[in-house]
């Protein structure tokens, strides 16, 4: 199990800014939290998804493959971190 937190740069006013998500063994996600410019943090998993916030539908591959695109930074965080932010989101609605 690995935990990632990825930086999106965009002027895009409805989609989330930070993305983090808890990646299986098989490289699909299995928890993801959105944060938001306005200050929603929304949470999904594979019981709870909306058009707003679902997992990935294929598995993410590697975090380099993520770093090398210009939009993104993305790091590998300790679970505690991820905990804290999945404590903190709300489901979406």
């Amino acid at each position: 199990m690995e935990h990632w937190k990825v930086y999106w740069r965009h002027e895009f006013q409805e989609e989330p800014v930070v993305l983090y998500s808890e990646i299986g063994d098989d490289g699909y996600e299995v928890r993801k939290v959105q944060e938001y410019r306005d200050g929603r943090v929304l949470r999904a998993d594979s019981l709870h998804d909306t058009a707003e916030i679902g997992l990935s539908e294929i598995p993410v591959g590697p975090i380099e493959d993520v770093q090398a695109q210009p939009e993104f930074s993305a790091s590998v965080i300790e679970r505690a971190e991820f905990e804290e932010m999945w404590r903190r989101a709300s489901w979406p609605t």
